[in-house]
C-alpha cells in the first residue's frame, strides 16, 4: 500500500485523534527490514511487523512518474527504492501499535 502527500497528512490526523481517544500516542520509532518480499520488519526483539501491518511511503518502494519531454511528450520513469534486508527504517506507529507507516531509511552515526 502506497501513501501520497495528502493521504499521509488524513493518516497522521487520523491516528492522532485515535490516538488520544485510545490513549496510545502515535509515536516514531525505528526498525530492520528481515525480509522485502513478503516485506516483514522487526522493531525489536518481540515485535516483527508483516506487510499487513505496514503503509509505505514513495520514499520506501518502486513507483512510476510521468514526466514531459519537450521533443517525446510524456514519459513514464520507474523509481527504484524498494526496501532491502537489512536497512534501518523509521516507522510512525499509528491505531494503538496496530499500523505503522514506513516514513523513510536512516543510517547510524
Amino acid at each position: 500500500m502506497s501513501l501520497d502527500a495528502t493521504a499521509l497528512v488524513k493518516l497522521v490526523k487520523q491516528a492522532a485523534l485515535e490516538a488520544m481517544n485510545a490513549n496510545a500516542p502515535t509515536r516514531i520509532c525505528f526498525g530492520t527490514v528481515l525480509s522485502p518480499s513478503p516485506l516483514e520488519i522487526s522493531v525489536d526483539q518481540k515485535l516483527t511487523l508483516k506487510s499487513g501491518q505496514l503503509m509505505l511511503t514513495n520514499n520506501v518502494r518502486d513507483y512510476e512518474v510521468e514526466m514531459e519531454d519537450p521533443q517525446h511528450g510524456k514519459i513514464k520513469y520507474k523509481v527504484y527504492l524498494k526496501l532491502k534486508a537489512g536497512e534501518k527504517v523509521i516507522l510512525l506507529r499509528c491505531d494503538g501499535g496496530q499500523k505503522y507507516v514506513v516514513l523513510d531509511r536512516w543510517e547510524a552515526p
